[in-house]
């Protein structure tokens, strides 16, 4: 059984409310300066802030005294549509009619219509399941172009007592009577750190890890293009996040996962006192496994993975490729992902169960 309070933007001020206290679980509305909406939900081991009304975006997460949220030039999130105007969440949900960098042809925005879509019938869910007492998240939002696109997306999202971990789901129903056009990216960007130590499901070869040459529409520091040809046949050199390596503004990769037994696939940025930033994922459902690194001197982030759909060459290219999910009449998309931090003994325990795949 669970419980849904019904949230209205009139329930966010500029003083912090608690909304319901639940054991180890809080949540509380309040609103940033900038007039966006921000649901506080904290459990006994931190806590996450979501958009619940633009974009039903994470737009920041800690846990166990860490905040593990991309740095950014963001301080407060901004009442915006665009994407790159309100940059530094925790968790974007990306597409769904379109997602990537768009290129030569596209029309689509950057990462499609859903990061900072207005949602509605939003809800705050008191519930319990297998796994214990949790408090959700969820919305509504219906994309609707004549003569072309009319879908709802209905993400949610679990916080639990007591785990730092967060768990995600995203679905997408076709409202139409003929097929529908589908691209989804659920972009993670965690915060790295010097030393930090990736391990993931995937053997580190050039046939399962590829490196996307450095992109047309960015600017590279020079011997950017010699990093990104030596790390494409030896992917293994970027499992060390040293400090000053080349990525600026960024380096993209595709992997190509295996699985557990249960069909998840495993990554982590393992931290030099042992404890693990973790996500997992399921390749039968987000087939794509992008992998996003970006050091500046203004903002940093690692999208440890961030699994698609497709990859995120925009729409015409991804399509050439095979890339574009096709929703049969009133067909649904359904995705879910768990994302947060473990500590020493949990991550110790996750890569004995990465080596065990990768034995296989």
């Amino acid at each position: 059984m669970a419980a849904r309070i019904h949230l209205t933007q009139n329930m966010f001020t500029e003083k912090e409310k608690l909304l319901v206290e639940y054991g180890a679980l809080r949540a509380s509305a309040f609103r940033y300066d900038s007039g966006v909406c921000g649901l506080r939900i904290q459990n006994a081991q931190g806590e996450i802030v979501v958009l619940p009304f633009q974009g039903q975006q994470i737009w920041s997460a800690a846990f166990n005294g860490r905040n593990i949220t991309m740095r950014t030039m963001f301080t407060d999130p901004r009442a915006t549509t665009e994407y790159l105007a309100n940059y530094g969440a925790f968790l974007v949900h990306c597409g769904a009619t379109a997602m990537g960098v768009p290129g030569e042809g596209d029309t689509h925005p950057l990462h499609g219509e859903l990061p900072h879509a207005p949602y509605t019938n939003v809800f705050l869910e008191i519930g319990a399941d297998e796994q214990g007492a949790y408090l959700g998240l969820g919305g509504q939002y219906q994309h609707t172009i004549a003569f072309s696109t009319n879908y709802v997306a209905e993400p949610f999202i679990k916080l639990y007592a007591d785990s730092g971990l967060i768990w995600i789901s995203m679905t997408i129903r076709n409202l139409k009577l003929t097929e529908m056009e589908l691209m989804y990216m659920a972009h993670a960007n965690f915060r790295p750190v010097d030393h930090g130590r990736l391990v993931y499901s995937a053997p580190a070869t050039p046939d399962y890890v590829k490196v996307r040459p450095a992109a047309p529409h960015l600017n590279f520091k020079p011997g950017y293009n010699d990093f990104i040809a030596d790390l494409a046949q030896h992917p293994e050199k970027h499992h060390v996040l040293e400090p000053g390596a080349q990525y600026d503004p960024e380096a993209v990769l595709y992997i190509h996962y295996l699985t557990d037994s249960n069909g998840w696939a495993h990554s982590m940025q393992v931290h030099p006192d042992g404890s693990a930033d973790y996500i997992r994922h399921r390749p039968d459902q987000l087939n794509h496994g992008v992998r996003w690194i970006s050091r500046t001197l203004d903002q940093e982030a690692l999208g440890i993975v961030l699994p698609a759909t497709a990859g995120a060459e925009g729409y015409t290219i991804e399509k050439a490729k095979g890339n574009i999910r096709v929703l049969p009449p009133k067909g649904e998309f359904y995705c879910e992902l768990v994302a947060g931090v473990v500590d020493a003994a949990e991550a110790q325990q996750i890569e004995a169960q990465i080596n065990a795949i990768l034995a296989q």
